[in-house]
C-alpha cells in the first residue's frame, strides 16, 4: 500500500476525486511547511506501523528561472525529484545563504530520493506520453517572492522549482526506511511576486491528476511488516 501525501486540501480534493483510495492507496495531508509536514508524517506512520510500503508526496511548486545548465520548467509542466535539499537552512546573508562551516554545527541538509520508484514513475509517465522534468528540488521555509532570491537557491543549488515540504517528507521515510517518490506541477515561476500570473488551481487538478496515473501503473510494493 502506498501512502500518498500533499500539503493541502486544495491539493488532495482533485486526487481524491479521481482516486478515491481503497487496498492499494492511503492519504494524508499533511500542512504547509517542513515541521507540520514532519510532525504530521511521523505520527501518521508511527500509528500504521504495518502496511504502508512507499510514501508518494505530490503537489505544486514554483519554477527556477535560468538555473545554469538546465532547463527551466515552465507552467503546469511535471517534475519529478531526484534529491530534495534544506535550501534556506544556514546563515542568510542579503545575497546568499551559506552553510554551518563548523563541522559539529553541519546540519543534515540533503537527501536522496529512492531510484527505483521514480525509475517505475519515470517509465509509467512515458506510457502514458506525459512529459516531465528530473532534478533538484529545494525546500524553503519562505517561499521566494523575488526574482533575486530565486535564482540564488537555484544557482546554489542547480535547482529545478522549490517547495515547502518535500525535504521534511524525505527525511521522515529515511527514518522509517521507506522509499518517497516527489512529484510536482509548476503553478507559478519564481519571479517578483505577481499571483495574477499564477495558475495555481490549475496545477492542483494537473498534479492530481498524474499521480492518480503513478498509482494505478506501479506495482505493489512488500510493505515494512513483510519485509521485517
Amino acid at each position: 500500500m502506498y501512502l500518498v501525501t500533499s500539503a493541502t486540501e486544495n491539493e488532495m480534493q482533485p486526487f481524491q476525486a479521481v482516486c478515491p483510495g481503497g487496498e492499494g492507496v492511503r492519504q494524508l495531508v499533511t500542512g504547509l511547511g517542513p515541521l507540520e509536514t514532519a510532525v504530521r508524517l511521523y505520527s501518521w506512520l508511527s500509528r500504521h506501523p504495518g502496511p504502508v510500503s512507499g510514501v508518494i508526496n505530490f503537489g505544486v511548486a514554483g519554477a527556477y528561472t535560468g538555473s545554469p545548465g538546465l532547463t527551466s520548467p515552465g507552467l503546469l509542466d511535471i517534475c519529478l525529484a531526484e534529491r530534495e535539499v534544506l535550501g534556506d537552512l544556514g546563515i542568510c546573508f542579503a545575497d546568499r545563504i551559506e552553510r554551518f562551516s563548523d563541522k559539529k554545527l553541519r546540519a543534515y541538509d540533503t537527501f536522496t530520493l529512492d531510484r527505483e520508484l521514480r525509475a517505475q514513475a519515470r517509465r509509467a509517465l512515458s506510457a502514458e506520453n506525459i512529459s516531465f522534468h528530473c532534478g533538484t528540488f529545494i525546500t524553503v521555509n519562505c517561499a521566494s517572492g523575488t526574482a533575486r532570491r530565486g535564482a540564488m537557491l537555484a544557482a546554489a543549488h542547480r535547482g529545478l522549482c522549490e517547495n515547502m515540504e518535500g525535504a521534511a517528507v524525505a527525511r521522515v521515510c529515511e527514518e522509517f526506511h521507506l522509499p518517497c517518490l516527489e512529484l510536482r506541477c509548476i503553478s507559478n515561476m519564481v519571479e517578483d511576486r505577481d499571483p495574477g500570473r499564477w495558475q495555481l488551481e490549475k496545477a492542483c487538478v494537473r498534479a492530481a491528476e498524474v499521480t492518480a496515473v503513478l498509482v494505478r501503473h506501479l506495482p505493489v510494493r512488500p510493505s515494512r511488516a513483510a519485509k521485517e
